[in-house]
C-alpha cells in the first residue's frame, strides 16, 4: 500500500493529521506532509477514511 498526496491541492483542513497521525502531518503552511508513503496494512481503514474526508480530494492511497 502506497500513500500519495497531490500538496498543490491540499487546503490545510488537517483532518489527515487527526484522523492518521502515524501517517500525515501538516507543514508550517498547514500543508499535508506523508511521514510514511508505505504505511503499514494495519492503517489501512484509516487511510481511506482520511482520503474520502479530504475536502480538496488530495490523498490517494494505492495498492
Amino acid at each position: 500500500m502506497r500513500v500519495i498526496t497531490e500538496r498543490d491541492r491540499c487546503v490545510g483542513s488537517g483532518q489527515c493529521a487527526m484522523l492518521s497521525p502515524e501517517v500525515f502531518d501538516q507543514d508550517d503552511e498547514g500543508l499535508v506532509l506523508v511521514l510514511r508513503e508505505e504505511p503499514a496494512e494495519g492503517l489501512r481503514e484509516d487511510l481511506l477514511r482520511a482520503a474520502d474526508l479530504c475536502p480538496s480530494r488530495a490523498i490517494r492511497v494505492d495498492g
